[in-house]
């Protein structure tokens, strides 16, 4: 017989190990991206850190944001989840705080897989990184997760892609997935053209995991993204025993 007891939470439904903390945005997220439920085969729980939009995070890098994601943080822990991500790879701003605050992993960023990426390819390849806007990530950014700068990265960004930019950066409400795609693909060659030393990719941005399987068809090179962050970390959540024969 297994007694299960109750979590001191005293909370109400159970099996969500992994949290989300989002922007309060507004734009489609399709499957794939880190704000769609039907991305993960187990269950997420989003909440969204109140007036954290896009322009404070990106482009005012607003310091007083950080209590409102530590307070939302907190609340994930309390409702019961077992480690803590994020929605935007900017939050590698709040990083520190948050993994402080809590008593549970936390993994703001997917720009925190760049030290394993490294680790992992050959030393004179470098890690192609693609972010939302490549004008608004700062050192800081990538200080925060651990890449210091010995780690050689080839910085690229989607915000001169006009459909990324409206539709993600702008909000314009609508989204064509197939003009994204194009678009990805097309900075991923182009950084492949300039650049012949590089050894895998690492989309920074949420929206841009659905595109991955895209990227690696188009330059047969590993792509990291927010979503190989999650389940990764996910797995070390959830171990079930091994089945076969021998």
């Amino acid at each position: 017989m297994t007694v299960y007891l109750a979590n001191d939470s005293k909370k109400s439904w159970y099996g969500e190990a992994i949290g989300i903390l989002i922007l309060d945005a507004t734009y489609p997220c399709i499957p794939g991206n880190v704000g769609n439920a039907t991305t993960y085969d187990f269950p997420v729980r989003y909440k969204v850190v109140k007036d954290a939009t896009i322009e404070r995070l990106l482009t005012q890098r607003d310091p007083s944001l950080i209590q409102p994601f530590i307070d939302a943080a907190r609340e994930l822990e309390d409702e019961g989840v077992k480690a803590i991500t994020g929605a935007c790879g900017f939050m590698a701003l709040f990083q520190q705080e948050i993994k402080r605050s809590v008593n549970i992993p936390v993994l703001m960023s997917s720009l925190l897989q760049i030290p394993f990426i490294q680790q992992i390819i050959t030393p004179a390849k470098k890690v192609a990184v693609i972010t939302a806007d490549s004008t608004a990530i700062t050192p800081e950014h990538f200080l925060n997760v651990g890449v210091n700068p010995d780690i050689a990265l080839v910085l690229a960004g989607m915000e001169n892609s006009t459909e990324f930019r409206e539709s993600v950066l702008e909000e314009k409400g609508t989204l064509d997935s197939d003009k994204i795609e194009a678009e990805i693909v097309g900075v991923a060659k182009q950084v492949l053209e300039q650049n012949s030393d590089i050894g895998a990719f690492l989309l920074e941005c949420s929206d841009l995991p659905p595109y991955s399987s895209a990227v690696f068809n188009a330059t047969h090179l590993p792509v990291f993204d927010y979503i190989t962050m999650i389940k990764h970390v996910y797995s070390t959540l959830r171990q079930v025993p091994y089945s076969g024969f021998m």
